[in-house]
């Protein structure tokens, strides 16, 4: 039994709840949640909804992080306490649960630890997610859905959950277009640095000659954008068609006009949805997915206006991919941003792409906590 290396790996481990506690602001949150806890208790405060929404918010947040940073460090202390059990007792069992333990607690860090750098607006809200296969037919619809698999496996590996808003089956293979709202704490902050153009190398299951092919998908990650953020949108400005829905969803697609195409007028942003059995279930969709979509524009044109100021320019050519992901000859996922890659390129098309997500994070989240 190697007691050495775990003693290491948890003296390390110590160290970083050390910073992470002082990034957290855990003794300043709990000051403000105990002044929040105040203003809940004065007269009148359930009567004004507004002030009331926003406080219980701002309470549930606090209380996550605080509650994560203690959870934390209530598994460092187990991992200690059966450390020492099977030091003194030179037990096989609690070694084993020892090493359990802080194996857990190392990547619960690294995940508290990203985090911190999750402070931007809308970090913490749910993700809407598209994927457009680029050109190329079959090959890249075929490469979209394989993207879309990763992304659902990665949910389900943090616990989060997906809402499909559109899906637009491919004609042979994969899909034309699939939309779909990824619900949980902080969604958006993890994926918004998979936006960009994703590239695939292969040898393609669809050539009849097996030669290798290159396929690019188009990922847009936004923020799902709640009623209390205020994004104005005219009915007047609003161009709603109604179809017949195609693909995934059984027999009742093909006979009703369920299917939601919304047209902001004045940007020309064209969002569908195809999902849900009601028409109106469709459109209220629908309306986040535009709603976002207006978000992203008014971010887009002010950080174009500062760049402006600033001199700077940026290319968001489609050959500007941000990731690649090679099958063959040989075997490697790189990111291009960062540099960061692996040759386990199925363990990322299992949803293993946290690494790639922190490596973002860390390099381009602005005044970063943690170095």
């Amino acid at each position: 039994m190697d007691f050495d290396s775990i003693r290491l790996l948890l003296e390390s481990l110590e160290e970083k709840l050390k910073t992470l506690k002082d990034a957290i602001k855990v003794d300043d949150k709990k000051k403000e949640l105990d002044e929040l806890e105040k203003e809940t208790l004065k007269e009148g405060f359930w009567t004004e909804n507004e002030n009331s929404s926003k406080i219980l918010s701002k309470m549930k947040h606090i209380k996550a992080d605080i509650n994560k940073y203690e959870s934390v460090v209530k598994e460092y202390e187990d991992a200690c306490t059966y450390l020492e059990l099977a030091q003194e007792e030179n037990d096989l069992e609690s070694y084993k649960e020892a090493k359990n333990l802080s194996n857990t607690l190392q990547e619960n860090l690294d995940r508290l630890e990203v985090n911190t750098l999750l402070s931007e607006e809308y970090d913490v809200n749910n993700a809407i997610v598209t994927i457009h296969p680029g050109a190329g037919g079959t090959e890249s619809q075929d490469w979209a859905l394989m993207l879309y698999r990763m992304y659902s496996r990665w949910v389900q590996h943090m616990d989060f959950s997906i809402e499909v808003l559109d899906y637009q089956d491919g004609e042979e293979a994969g899909v034309k277009s699939v939309s779909f709202l990824v619900k949980g704490e902080y969604a958006y902050g993890y994926l918004k640095g998979e936006s960009g153009v994703h590239r695939l190398v292969r040898i393609s299951p669809f050539d009849a000659n097996s030669r290798r092919h290159t396929s690019f998908a188009a990922v847009e990650v936004l923020p799902e954008i709640s009623d209390e953020i205020n994004i104005q949108i005219k009915p007047e400005d609003i161009e709603m068609d109604v179809y017949r829905a195609s693909g995934a969803g059984g027999q009742h697609v093909n006979k009703t006009s369920s299917a939601v195409r919304l047209r902001h007028i004045p940007t020309g942003i064209v969002v569908t949805c195809q999902t849900e059995r009601s028409q109106m279930q469709n459109r209220e969709n629908a309306m986040k997915m535009l709603k976002a979509k207006l978000y992203k524009l008014e971010k887009d044109n002010y950080n174009k206006m500062m760049n402006n100021i600033k001199g700077e320019t940026t290319d968001n050519s489609w050959g500007n991919q941000i990731r690649s992901y090679v099958f063959c000859p040989y075997t490697l996922v790189k990111d291009h941003r960062t540099g960061h890659e692996t040759s386990n390129v199925q363990a990322v098309m299992d949803g293993k792409i946290d690494d790639f997500i922190y490596e973002y994070l860390k390099n381009y989240v602005k005044d970063d906590i943690i170095n």
